[in-house]
């Protein structure tokens, strides 16, 4: 008889009902370039909710963008058995089964080594699996296409999502001055404690709220997380030779707005829009494990050091069991989740 392994499957489009645990057949890492993991966590992102009510592009049925776990058998040789990994994108939940289970099989480029085999993590499965896309986009966005400096300011926008939560954790370590936004004070204090320099509530008219409380109005860098609704905005918060890569759209993915006027429908102008000597850029981590985007370049073993000396608070918002997938969902559709949620297998 086949080998099975549980799995939550999406029964059809709609509801979070239609996520449903069943038995299905075990994969097998037959291919080389492809590595069978056996799932310790994962993390829940909203990525999956649009999958599951089949919005996305591209889905499968087994959903999980992102994952944590043991190398079980890789054809190939690049990880030994044993090996704790992460494992991200490439596919997974999208083209391919996801991490919504107890095996996946992930390209081996998606993937990197958080230890060696037979090795324990200095930090617990459900801590680790906090970290694969939300670190590891952060990451990319702040030291590639922001190239942020120590002792360089930073605004984020958008800072208290599990993502822009990682992208301040790791821009105050590097030694930033960073100043984020929320659309909730009473989440600055959370801020705070993270270590940044300043609180903002999120919302129109930024700038002219930062110019009339005496704050600065121009940053080195900007990391918009809000997405299409400000990016306009925040390309006048970036001083000349400063830089904002757009990486997020916590607003919606409505397109970018043309000046006001005969223009309106035109879209995005940068001769009426942009400010002069700007360099903007945009990051999606859908590119991991391409060429000239692979993962390997992501240092999560060292980030995962950093989250166990405990200078990266990278503790989960929450952590839940297998047949708890229902309540994650829940909370992302009423935008209850103040953070991370990871599903321990």
């Amino acid at each position: 008889m086949a080998a099975t392994m549980r799995a939550i499957v999406i029964s059809d489009f709609g509801p979070v009902e239609n996520l449903v645990i069943k038995d299905v057949p075990k994969p097998s890492a037959a291919a080389p370039g492809t590595a069978l993991i056996r799932i310790k966590a994962f993390g829940i992102n909203h990525a999956e909710m649009h999958m599951r009510r089949g919005e996305w592009a591209e889905s499968v049925p087994i959903s999980g963008i992102e994952c944590v776990g043991v190398v079980e058998a890789c054809p190939g040789g690049e990880f030994a058995a044993g090996t704790p990994v992460a494992a991200l994108m490439g596919g997974l939940g999208r083209t391919i089964p996801g991490s919504y289970a107890e095996y996946t099989v992930a390209r081996v480029s998606n993937m990197v080594a958080l230890g060696a085999p037979g090795e324990d993590l200095p930090v617990s499965w459900a801590q680790a699996a906090a970290l694969p896309e939300s670190y590891a986009t952060a990451w990319t966005c702040l030291f590639r296409n922001l190239n942020l400096q120590r002792g360089q300011t930073l605004l984020v926008r958008g800072a208290t999502s599990s993502f822009g939560r990682a992208a301040v954790n790791m821009a105050v370590d590097a030694g930033a001055i960073v100043t984020a936004t929320s659309r909730s004070e009473a989440k600055f204090a959370v801020l705070r404690q993270l270590g940044v320099a300043d609180a903002v509530l999120e919302g129109p008219g930024l700038a002219q709220r930062l110019r009339s409380s005496g704050k600065p109005t121009k940053f080195d860098c900007v990391l918009e997380l809000v997405g299409n609704s400000t990016v306009v905005e925040s390309l006048q918060l970036v001083r000349r030779d400063g830089r904002l890569c757009l990486a997020g759209w916590l607003g919606g993915l409505d397109p970018i707005k043309g000046p006001a006027g005969p223009d309106e429908d035109r879209g995005f102008n940068p001769l009426l829009q942009m400010a002069s000597g700007v360099h903007f850029s945009f990051f999606g981590s859908f590119v991991f494990g391409d060429d000239e985007f692979p993962v390997s370049d992501v240092p999560l073993q060292t980030i995962m050091q950093k989250v166990a000396a405990g200078n990266i608070d990278a503790t989960p918002w929450k952590v839940l069991q297998f047949d708890e997938i229902h309540a994650a969902h829940e909370a992302m559709e009423r935008g209850e989740a103040h953070g991370k949620m990871v599903v321990v297998v």
